[in-house]
């Protein structure tokens, strides 16, 4: 059986736009989005997989846009396993301590994923069961891919407990020397 993308995608946008019609529709190079308030999202995302047949949660990412408004974004991608159709969902996230609704009781899978941005990039997920740091220590007081973080890290004040020197990119692999030289010259462990 052949799978007609083209005309599930185009049934799915109808029916998308038919009961959303404020949300903010962009195609780039074949890649359906859609920007959602974060007060819709709940019902948004519960309307999509319960009757559009996006049954699978893919990925939770985030986007700092340092110096602009909204800072962040919190981007979510959404597939039907059947079809191979994906969804991106778009949902501004503005201040310095941004915050959007957990989708948990949506998708299970969204437990960890969350997490994941809770600790990188300081994404509050309000209502989420279990939201804590799952990779940097539970006291570190920076999320690690905010832009304004540091490639080289920051001093830490948690002798025995984590880094004392510059953590957690000090002497990483993509902390390479300047120069005009081939990526794998300007790469650390060809110094050694």
């Amino acid at each position: 059986m052949v799978i007609d993308r083209t005309q599930i995608k185009t049934e799915l946008l109808e029916r998308i736009h038919g009961r959303f019609p404020e949300l903010e529709h962009h195609e780039f190079r074949g890649d359906e989005m859609f920007t959602v308030a974060a007060e819709k999202l709940v019902e948004v995302m519960r309307y999509l997989k319960e009757a559009c047949g996006f049954d699978m949660l893919l990925c939770v990412s985030a986007v700092d846009h340092l110096g602009e408004e909204p800072r962040f974004e919190v981007h979510y991608t959404i597939t039907q396993a059947e079809t191979g159709v994906n969804l991106l969902v778009r949902v501004p996230a503005p201040g310095e301590t941004p915050s959007v609704p957990s989708l948990v009781p949506v998708w299970r899978s969204a437990n960890w994923l969350e997490r994941e941005q809770f600790d990188l990039m300081g994404v509050n997920f309000e209502g989420h069961p279990d939201l804590r740091r799952i990779m940097m220590w539970e006291d570190y007081p920076y999320h690690p891919l905010r832009k304004d973080f540091p490639v080289a890290g920051v001093e830490t004040e948690t002798p025995g407990v984590a880094f004392t020197e510059k953590a957690p990119t000090h002497g990483a692999p993509f902390t390479t020397a300047p120069g005009g030289r081939t990526a794998a010259e300007r790469e650390p462990r060809s110094r050694s």
